[in-house]
């Protein structure tokens, strides 16, 4: 019993050891084909479109219920210390910081990153990527490198529109509803909110980028075992993009706040 407990640990460690090095590659390969020409513009475009266009409203929509949700719940807190005026640093401090880039992370996740799993999958059993292979075309520069680029470019703009919809959303539920004064609510932003705190969270949507399409393409292009294999890779690239953004999210708070 304990001989075989140990040996399905030691299998599984030595997949995560082998996929954590085949991700590493991969990610390291896309990097290099990024800046070796020729580059091909119309991938990169069509994957940015995808990943960052496409994901608009969705980013919009969950800025704003968060911010509205941020707003009612600061207020109803700091009203009892008579602090209703810091309802709005509050909501834009956490949305800047914090809550922007990470819903945007996952939701994008959880949208772009499924179908690029999905898509390389499909590809991966339909052969084409071998044929891309038999073609003399590297797959890794014609597939994962403008997905890895789009992640990168358009995370930070995403988590940009999320911001601003979180603070739109507060402002509609702390002036319109809680009585908060306009003036005071816009002013109190002014006064707490720096460039370091936005640019805190666009370092953040950056890094998230970059797991996001590594991690999808990961899966994708290394799918097996048929249909169910694509929807395992598209499972398993959510699954892992999501705890990946939310450790790394942590990993990188600890090393900016020193």
């Amino acid at each position: 019993m304990i001989m075989k407990f140990l040996e399905a640990v030691g299998r599984r460690a030595d997949g995560v050891v082998n996929a954590t090095g085949s991700m590493a590659i991969m990610l390291g390969q896309a990097v290099m084909f990024a800046f070796v020409p020729p580059v091909k513009l119309r991938n990169i475009f069509k994957q940015m479109s995808f990943v960052g266009v496409e994901s608009v409203y969705v980013v919009i929509l969950t800025g704003t219920f968060t911010g509205m949700v941020l707003a009612l719940q600061s207020f109803n807190a700091l009203k009892r210390f008579g602090a209703e005026s810091l309802v709005s640093p509050t909501v834009a401090l956490s949305m800047a910081r914090e809550l922007g880039p990470v819903l945007t992370g996952l939701m994008v996740t959880g949208r772009a990153g499924s179908a690029m799993a999905t898509e390389l999958g499909t590809m991966r059993l339909t052969e084409q990527i071998d044929a891309l292979v038999t073609m003399a075309v590297n797959p890794v520069r014609y597939l994962v490198t403008p997905r890895v680029i789009a992640g990168v470019t358009m995370f930070p703009l995403l988590t940009i529109i999320a911001d601003f919809s979180g603070v739109v959303g507060g402002y509609v539920v702390g002036v319109k509803f809680l009585g908060i004064n306009s003036a005071v609510y816009t002013g109190r932003i002014m006064d707490f909110v720096t460039v370091h705190d936005i640019f805190y969270g666009l370092k953040k949507s950056l890094v998230f980028g970059v797991i996001t399409a590594t991690v999808a393409c990961f899966h994708g292009f290394y799918a097996k075992g048929g249909a169910e294999g694509v929807g395992r890779a598209a499972t398993g690239s959510v699954v892992m993009g999501s705890i990946l953004i939310l450790m790394s999210d942590y990993l990188l708070s600890s090393l900016m706040t020193y």
